[in-house]
């Protein structure tokens, strides 16, 4: 009975897959005869721009239509709730749209749209963040005034994340499967098999626009895409923990780790620079890696081989803390430890990284 089931996740796995791929096709298709699919004409000369020649950044569009697909393979008990959620999504997919077909969406409207969607779940299911794994707080938790900030706070985070790693090809996608896959293991651990189902659906959702993301950067995310990822990811991570107590929070942390540390590190960058927080720059990890393998070993020209190369790199990293995660699902102090661990290095790392790519410049380059 067990071997049937398999069978039949697979079979509905594959198929999603297949139906976001064919539908980035598609869209790559259309794109070179409709240029608004390609966004803005002055995008590769953004300051945060990864990428040197026009290129779809709707992906999220295929990946939004294979998730609502999904709603065909979801247990008869959980139809109507999942149908609400992704209509829910829906709000931000289409604001996040809005920015990717050229129609100016400020960063602080993108966030609030997450916000809105965050509460328009909160209001559908009467749920929140539960608990955040720190004794005493999480007896505040469930209180409103404290548990719903919270969730919009981490939401939102982990949704603009994701998008700020959108240009790296592969490296997004990367992530967002890792941290599925990590979520469905726990689940499993947990008990939950609805969960298990639901987190490799998206996996396999995004594991089909991944073969053209990655290595050629054939389509992105997009804003759409980035967003919409982010948040189901969120929101699963947020569901397990609802349903067992035994889960750790912080593990739940460490499966997003990367998306939520470039956040932060962002956030505390820009303010130390008296910089708007909203404001894109080309300082994120991602951003350096790529600079000291074109300044250190490539050159400078060499743009199209070191924007999959910073994904081989950065992938080890990415995936280390959601398998720590995975590991310590319910050790709550010692996946504290893990996550101080991972923001440690990743900090350090950084602070260490930027002078001596600067230093090889001077030293080799100039």
């Amino acid at each position: 009975m067990q071997s049937d089931v398999a069978q039949l996740l697979q079979y509905y796995l594959g198929y999603l897959a297949f139906l976001s791929f064919f539908g980035c096709l598609i869209i790559i298709a259309l794109a070179r005869v409709f240029p608004r699919l390609r966004g803005r004409g002055d995008d590769e000369n953004a300051v945060q721009s990864m990428h040197l020649r026009p290129t779809p950044r709707i992906g999220g569009v295929a990946i939004f239509i294979a998730l609502a697909c999904s709603v065909v393979f979801v247990p008869d008990t959980i139809v109507q709730d999942y149908v609400g959620f992704i209509v829910a999504t829906a709000l931000l997919f289409l604001v996040g749209l809005s920015e990717d077909l050229g129609y100016r969406v400020s960063p602080r409207r993108r966030l609030l749209a997450v916000c809105v969607a965050s509460l328009i779940v909160i209001e559908l299911f009467g749920v929140w963040l539960p608990r955040i794994g720190v004794p005493y707080f999480d007896q505040l938790m469930p209180y409103w005034m404290i548990g719903v900030p919270f969730t919009l706070l981490i939401t939102a985070g982990v949704s603009n994340g994701f998008n700020l790693i959108d240009g790296v090809n592969g490296l997004s996608a990367l992530t967002a499967i890792g941290a599925a896959v990590s979520l469905a293991l726990i689940s499993q651990q947990a008990g939950q098999g609805v969960m298990v189902g639901l987190c490799m659906m998206l996996a396999a959702v995004v594991f089909g626009f991944f073969v053209l993301n990655f290595p050629f950067g054939l389509i992105f995310l997009g804003d759409a895409g980035a967003y919409t990822i982010g948040f189901i990811l969120c929101w699963f991570g947020i569901a397990v923990l609802i349903v067992s107590p035994a889960v750790s929070a912080w593990a739940i942390l460490l499966t997003l780790f990367w998306p939520l540390a470039d956040t932060l590190f962002a956030m505390y960058r820009r303010s130390r620079s008296n910089r708007d927080a909203m404001a894109p720059d080309r300082l994120h990890f991602h951003q350096l890696a790529m600079r000291g393998l074109e300044i250190c070993f490539l050159g400078r020209k060499r743009r199209r081989i070191a924007n999959p190369l910073t994904t081989l790199v950065l992938a080890p990293f990415v995936i280390l803390p959601q398998i720590v995660g995975v590991l310590l699902w319910d050790n709550n102090r010692a996946a504290f430890l893990a996550v101080l661990a991972f923001l440690a290095a990743f900090f350090g790392s950084y602070l260490v990284a930027m002078p001596a790519v600067r230093a090889f410049r001077q030293r080799f380059v100039s």
